[in-house]
């Protein structure tokens, strides 16, 4: 699996933002990508160097729209923490 195949986008967020100042970002990634594969991806992809990384699986949901029914898709978030040498990711340009 390719690095931006990997990681589909940051999660912007109060609580998200809050936690940057920590070095610590979230990810939506692939259903399928381990933590191992997220690790790589974002170090390829923003060039920082990665300590720790932690995933959080959402099953799918039931959901109805009147006489229709159906699921939302199952999801994975991804916690990246970055070493306190490296460099911070910029999401906005200030």
């Amino acid at each position: 699996m390719k690095a931006r195949d990997v990681i589909k986008r940051p999660v912007i967020t109060e609580r998200t933002t809050e936690i940057m100042e920590d070095k610590k970002y979230t990810f939506e990634v692939d259903v399928k990508a381990n933590k191992t594969q997220v690790k790589q991806a974002i170090e390829e992809i923003f060039d920082v160097e990665v300590d720790k990384v932690n995933t959080q699986n959402y099953k799918r949901k039931f959901r109805r729209f009147g006489r229709y029914e159906g699921y939302k898709p199952a999801r994975k978030k991804a916690i990246v923490t970055l070493t306190s040498d490296s460099e911070e990711i910029e999401f906005f340009e200030v």
